[in-house]
């Protein structure tokens, strides 16, 4: 189906940001007008508050509209990304961010150079400065990391040549790489993309799903030397910036973005080291329900158990949606609907349709939510992720201003994964089907393992290889590939073939190229886990914590956000409760197959 072939009430109405593009292009005139405004003022904040004003007034009006072209020309570009016109749009909106960096770089080392007791003063007795004390608190607190302005212009130049290594990567992972084709078990032959990879993992032709595991990473072994050039390289630039702002090595850096202690990372590894043995029963189980005699790295992601038919119309899954998360009060149900009733969603596949699913949108309109929804339970569970996303957006939206309401990293998949925990939770609890439920138990433990186990898995790789650059160590495709079975061989335990291809993962990973993010998809998964479990026992109170939680933006640090709902990460206790979860779903898939195990008998 071609885009202009989708019916209009299928897809998103993005005239809600501009009803059209003569208005996105006279709002593109106004923000180059504003750029040269704002380059103007530098040298200006020792003039007092008014400057000051003036300055954070235009920075916060500058930011918000660049993210509204931004937004708009980036999902037109997602709706049928071989539009040229809609590529252009995009192109000149990358542009524009560029240029914002370079614009504003000034901005932060000078407010750096006024007296911290005068600007405390200005903003205690300047009501209209009042709205950005947090902001500038927040500037405050990285003064030993922010250098005088010519040097920050010079590295914000610089950044767009440290985004090489990334941008090899993605050329050579997104246009450049081609795999052999491939035979599944009756002979007929298939062709092999980075998209069909996962769908080919998930196949119970166990033949098709060896083929393509052996071709793929046969490919990515050919071209190791050169991935790891590119992978070191980028552990290289992260190394620079971070040490040219006075940080110790990137982790730190990374972290310090969110204000989250070091130790945080380092405690979500110790505490999912510790839980391993857990990790090897649901290894040992899938070994079992797949009636294998050796389990490899190729049977990680189908199904273990057998996968029901039904499909679900667009229709059904809204309404499942909704009445899983009842729990959350008529409030946020009446949120949902509003989303489903005016066309936040772009529902079907189309040709040239942005693959995947994603939540975004513009502060001063309702969010948005990309979709390719084909019926499947897992399509179900998308919907539900996503719109978890969006209405953490709303709510922060409706609560903050411009400058506040957008969430950090380290909470961004706490409302979403909360979504599916009651989810699946009340799917659970409403089926009489075993199949299905067996299937939705499976489809839990899937997402435990690939997010709480693989991710910090990812994690611990990260810190041991950007460690030995930290400390003028070279990064080989050897030392990396070593390092990394050995990972896999711990995470997986002795009842998994780690095969040699596996060692060439980590050749594979576009989020390296964002040093030190992955581990936060574990952490949020973890909180996520926690106050779902909370609001699931009708903990008093817990709800309104949590509509506290989705309203709060970053108008606090992370942590302190999650301790709204009693839910310390700084503490190993969530991610020991979340594990606790695992294991529970785990005992009854386990009962399941010995049940069925002595029946047979």
């Amino acid at each position: 189906m071609k885009r202009q072939e989708q019916r209009v009430e299928n897809t998103w109405r993005l005239e809600d940001l501009y009803e059209n593009e003569v208005l996105f292009s006279q709002d593109a005139e106004k923000l180059d007008t504003w750029m040269e405004q704002f380059a103007e003022l530098q040298g200006t904040l020792q003039d007092g508050a008014e400057a000051l004003e003036k300055a954070l007034n235009l920075y916060e009006e500058m930011n918000q509209l660049f993210e509204k072209l931004y937004v708009y020309a980036n999902q037109r570009n997602h709706e049928d990304t071989a539009n040229a016109k809609y590529q252009k749009m995009s192109g000149e909106t990358q542009i524009m961010a560029a240029k914002m960096n370079q614009v504003t770089s000034w901005l932060e080392p000078e407010i750096l150079m006024l007296d911290e007791g005068t600007l405390k003063n200005e903003v205690d007795q300047v009501p209209e400065l009042k709205k950005y004390d947090w902001f500038l608190k927040q500037i405050i607190r990285k003064k030993a990391h922010i250098l005088d302005p010519e040097k920050e212009e010079l590295l914000a130049k610089a950044g767009e040549l440290a985004q090489t290594p990334s941008n090899v990567f993605a050329m050579f992972n997104n246009a450049d790489i081609t795999f052999p084709e491939i035979t599944d078990e009756e002979g007929e032959k298939k062709k092999l993309t980075v998209g069909t990879y996962i769908s080919y993992m998930e196949s119970r032709d166990r033949t098709l799903r060896k083929h393509a595991f052996k071709a793929l990473y046969g490919e990515y072994r050919q071209y190791s030397n050169t991935l790891s050039a590119a992978y070191y390289g980028n552990a290289k630039q992260a190394d620079f910036f971070a040490k040219e702002h006075r940080y110790a090595n990137a982790m730190e850096e990374a972290l310090d973005s969110n204000s989250i202690p070091v130790e945080v990372y380092q405690n979500l590894i110790a505490t999912m080291k510790k839980r391993l043995p857990v990790m090897y029963r649901y290894v040992a189980l899938r070994k079992k329900l797949l009636g294998l005699e050796e389990l490899h790295m190729y049977d990680v992601y189908v199904p273990m158990v057998e996968t029901p038919e039904k499909k679900y119309s667009f229709e059904e899954a809204k309404e499942i949606v909704k009445q899983a998360l009842a729990p959350l009060g008529e409030d946020y149900q009446a949120l949902l609907q509003e989303g489903f009733d005016n066309r936040w969603i772009d529902i079907y596949e189309n040709e040239g349709k942005r693959t995947g699913a994603y939540s975004w949108g513009a502060y001063g309109t309702h969010p948005y939510v990309l979709l390719n929804y084909h019926g499947s339970l897992n399509d179900v569970f998308t919907l539900a992720h996503e719109m978890g996303h969006a209405l953490h957006s709303w709510h922060s939206d409706h609560s903050q201003t411009y400058l506040y309401a957008g969430y950090k990293i380290f909470v961004a998949e706490v409302a979403s994964t909360c979504n599916e925990a009651l989810l699946i939770s009340d799917l659970l609890k409403r089926s009489s089907d075993p199949v299905e439920r067996k299937y939705l138990i499976n489809y839990f433990l899937d997402q435990f393992k690939g997010t709480m186990y693989r991710q910090t898995m990812f994690a611990e790789f990260e810190m041991l290889t950007h460690d030995i650059v930290s400390k003028g160590g070279v990064l080989t495709a050897d030392q990396l590939c070593e390092l990394y079975l050995t990972l896999n061989k711990k995470y997986f335990g002795e009842e998994m073939i780690s095969d040699p291809e596996i060692a060439y993962e980590w050749a594979r990973i576009p989020h390296f190229y964002t040093p030190f993010y992955v581990y936060q998809y574990a952490t949020g998964f973890a909180a996520a886990i926690a106050i779902s479990s909370k609001i699931l026992k009708g903990e008093e109170g817990i709800v309104e914590k949590y509509k506290q939680f989705l309203s709060g933006g970053s108008s606090m640090d992370p942590i302190d956000l999650l301790k709204l709902c009693d839910v310390d990460m700084s503490a190993a206790q969530p991610i020991e409760e979340a594990l606790d979860v695992f294991e529970k779903y785990l005992n009854e898939l386990e009962k399941v197959y010995k049940t069925c195990k002595d029946d047979n008998d």
